[in-house]
């Protein structure tokens, strides 16, 4: 595997799972892969469980890891070519990225949806200039448009707590007092996709996803039906796609309360984190057993090792 995207690229899901079953089993038990193997891990944007697990996963293959936190520990760095650099960014990308990949073996690169331009964020400007100028593999700690670490950590948990062979997982937009990307959830919508999961996603009308994402699956509008019989319930914000990056709803009549979760299969709850209590969720519902948030939080660290390993084997 050269660079880690998105699911398409793994050489095969089900293995890429395995993999990670394997190495929540005995996390150091591949530290000659990464002996003497550096990991510089790029940050636009504020990170707690992206920054951590993928530190400690480099760590446990034996990696060397440095951080960078753009804007905050270097020089402001423009993205846009062909610009008159006469403002408050002394270093371009162009020059930066392959220095950067000049000290380094692998890149992860955190650059969240600026929602100034659908085009710039949907074309994955940023993450796509690291691609083409450090000469060395990316991982993308969450782009504009997907979060595919996450994903892969919540197809590990699902798998782990699934108590039927093929379940019902619900995708629920919930209340935010912030506009937020599209990123976790279309990559969630993808990853479930290549799975024979019965996938189920709810939201009010407005928030439609790009088509892309979502394929032939059709939307459910009324949250209740969607957790009827549902065997986990993932629940998330995201602003507008189609009027870009709007807030067309705070409704808290979607907020996951216990009478909702009453509703399912005894679903467990899931949600990728850092989540506002009490908004897309009650207390009642995350402080309950029904709550994964923690084991899905933990298995960033071994999903993010089973990409770092086969990038390291390619």
């Amino acid at each position: 595997m050269q660079h880690f995207t998105s699911v398409y690229d793994l050489p095969n899901l089900t293995e890429a799972i395995n993999t990670a079953r394997e190495i929540k089993n005995n996390p150091y038990g591949y530290q000659y892969l990464g002996k003497n193997k550096t990991i510089v891990l790029i940050f636009f944007d504020s990170s707690l469980r992206t920054r951590l697990s993928t530190q400690k996963a480099a760590m446990n293959l034996g990696m060397n890891t440095m951080v960078l936190n753009v804007n905050q520990d270097g020089w402001r760095l423009e993205s846009e070519m062909g610009v008159v650099m006469d403002g408050d960014k002394p270093e371009h990308l162009r020059e930066a990225i392959p220095v950067i990949g000049r000290y380094c073996d692998i890149i992860g690169v955190r650059a969240f949806a600026r929602f100034e331009s659908k085009e710039d964020d949907y074309t994955e400007k940023i993450l796509n200039q690291f691609i083409q100028f450090a000469g060395v593999p990316i991982i993308s700690m969450e782009a504009a448009t997907r979060h595919p670490l996450q994903s892969f950590a919540d197809h590990m948990t699902i798998e782990e707590f699934k108590t039927r062979a093929r379940p019902k997982v619900v995708l629920s937009w919930a209340p935010h007092p912030r506009a937020l990307p599209q990123a976790v959830v279309n990559s969630f919508v993808e990853w479930m996709r290549q799975t024979d999961y019965d996938l189920v996603v709810t939201h009010p009308k407005g928030y439609e996803l790009d088509p892309r994402f979502m394929g032939n699956l059709e939307v459910q509008y009324d949250q209740d039906k969607a957790f009827d019989g549902a065997d986990f319930i993932y629940a998330k914000n995201w602003s507008s796609y189609t009027q870009y990056g709007e807030i067309l709803s705070k409704d808290m009549n979607w907020t996951v309360t216990a009478q909702k979760m009453a509703l399912t299969n005894n679903a467990k709850f899931m949600h990728c984190l850092p989540v506002r209590r009490n908004m897309i969720v009650t207390d009642e519902v995350l402080d309950s057993p029904s709550s994964i948030v923690i084991d899905e939080a933990e298995n960033r660290v071994y999903s993010a090792q089973a990409v770092l390993k086969m990038i390291l084997e390619a």
